[in-house]
Parts: C-alpha cells; sequence; structure tokens
C-alpha cells in the first residue's frame, strides 16, 4: 500500500491519503475485525467487489464508494478478494468540514458518498480507475480534495480544537470543558457535531488506541503494566475495555498477533463474536 501525508492545504483536515493495489484477501477465513479508532475515513473502490459486512452471521452489501463514520464498537467485514482502493484518513473533527455534514450523523455506520456528495462521486471513481498507478491516483483525489475545500465555508470551532489538543495530551473531560467555557451539555453537542463521537467515548477510544500502540511495540508486556501504562486504572478496566472493542479477550487478540493492530484476521472457522456493524 502506498500512503502519504497531503499537500499542506489539506493537512489541517487529512491525516493521510493512501491507495493499495490488490489489496486484502489475505486472510484464511477471509473475514477480519477492524477496531474502532474514533477517526473518520473516505474510501473508493476500484474493483467491482463493493464493500460487504457481516451482520448476524448475514453479508451486507455498502457500496463501492463510502464513508467510515467515527466509531466506538468494531464491525467486521469480507476480505475474500482482491481488492484496489484509494482513500483518505481524516483528522478528528475535520470531516465535516469537507463533507458538509454533521459528523454525528456518519457515525457508528458506512455511509455511501453518493449520499453525501451526489452523482459527481461515480465519475470521480471513474476517473479513478482510468488511472494506471497508485501515485497518480493519489494525486487525482488530492486536486479533487482541493476543489471541494474551495467550495467549503467555515473552521473547526475554537473549543473543539481546543478539545482535541488537550484530550491527545491525556487531559479529562471535565477540565476540558472547564476550560472551555461552554457548558457540559452544550459542549458535548459541539464536539459531537464535530467528531461524531461524545467526548468521553472518544477518549476513552483514545486510551484504548494507545494501549494497542503499546502492545505493538512490546508485543510480551504484561497486562498489568500495559494497563497502567495507558493510563488504566488497573487490568479489570483494560480487560473490559477490550472485550467491548474488540470482541475479543485480550490474551485472545495477543494470541492472533494482527499485522496491523486495528485489522484482526477472523481464523477459519473461527468465532466472529459480537459484531456492531450497522446496515445501509
Amino acid at each position: 500500500m502506498l500512503s502519504r501525508a497531503p499537500c499542506p492545504p489539506l493537512q489541517p483536515l487529512v491525516r493521510m491519503l493512501w491507495a493499495s493495489e490488490g489489496a486484502e484477501a489475505s486472510t484464511e477465513g477471509g473475514l477480519e475485525r477492524v477496531l474502532p479508532t474514533g477517526a473518520m475515513h473516505l474510501v473508493f473502490r476500484l474493483s467491482d467487489s463493493p464493500l460487504r459486512l457481516l451482520e448476524g452471521g448475514r453479508p451486507q452489501s455498502v457500496g463501492r464508494t463510502v464513508v467510515g463514520g467515527a466509531r466506538a464498537s468494531y464491525y467486521v467485514r469480507e476480505v475474500s478478494q482482491p481488492v484496489s482502493s484509494v482513500g483518505i484518513q481524516f483528522h478528528a473533527g475535520a470531516a465535516p468540514l469537507l463533507l458538509g455534514v454533521p459528523a454525528h450523523t456518519l457515525a457508528e455506520r458506512h455511509t455511501a458518498l453518493e449520499d453525501v456528495w451526489g452523482p459527481v462521486v461515480a465519475e470521480m471513481r471513474e476517473r479513478l480507475r482510468a488511472e494506471h498507478s497508485p501515485h497518480a491516483r493519489l494525486a487525482l483525489m488530492e486536486q479533487w480534495l482541493l476543489a471541494r475545500l474551495r467550495q467549503t465555508r467555515g473552521a473547526l470551532h475554537p473549543a473543539v480544537e481546543l478539545a482535541l489538543q488537550r484530550f491527545a495530551a491525556g487531559d479529562g473531560v471535565k477540565d476540558v470543558v472547564d476550560a472551555t467555557g461552554y457548558s457540559h451539555r452544550r459542549f458535548i453537542v459541539l464536539f459531537r457535531e464535530a467528531v461524531g463521537l461524545p467526548p468521553k467515548t472518544y477518549t476513552r477510544v483514545l486510551r484504548f488506541q494507545d494501549a494497542l500502540a503499546r502492545l505493538a511495540r512490546c508485543p510480551d508486556q504484561s497486562w498489568s503494566d500495559l494497563a497502567l501504562d495507558a493510563g488504566y486504572a488497573d487490568q479489570p478496566h483494560l480487560h473490559r475495555d477490550f472485550i467491548e472493542f474488540t470482541g475479543l479477550s485480550p490474551g485472545r487478540y495477543r494470541a492472533l498477533r494482527p499485522g496491523n493492530p486495528n485489522h484482526v484476521p477472523i481464523p477459519s472457522g473461527g468465532p466472529v463474536g459480537r459484531s456492531k456493524t450497522f446496515k445501509t
């Protein structure tokens, strides 16, 4: 997979652009759990196969151009066919400035991009398909986003911008709300509109992602040390979040040793678990 940072005008909004050529089809069972990161992403699948999620043991087709909303829940997707894709990952809070809709309306689900941007999406997908290299596709995607940016107005709300900075530094929700000068209720509304998740939920996902990153760096670290290093009260606290965010026990997750911490292969014949995907 080819990935890179965007050009400077897009950097406040977009964390990364990426393009893959014939990726996926990499797990024995053809399924994987995708874990919540709290971020939003946008994907153009250039191959014929649409994104297919597993809901209640049955596949649900989402489409070939998809907005993935911010999540605090994992989902299960099929990865049985090779897929060429182009996508972007947004910075937290930035997606509504390009998409033009509040983030909470897209949260915890996948939405067809045509439902957000209309028929121009199909034209853009065909233009991407006509390019024959990942570099050219990323350049075209970047030009398209720049054109969208020139059509948008507004900026990230200062209270949300402050909160995201403070949450990344590990500050608690109450202290951050006090620093913004807004009431707790009003702050939650502002934050959900920009980010998609309530602030307390978002900070829990951030802490869990920190734990996964630490585990990837030190895969043999004890769970008790990992819990404390990542800011959990104790090991049972980390265990509860693991079950909620992955559908797996910490021990089972460690045994699977996923190459990408947020993409956990489901072995052939293995239990899928409690999927929280949403039909679209």
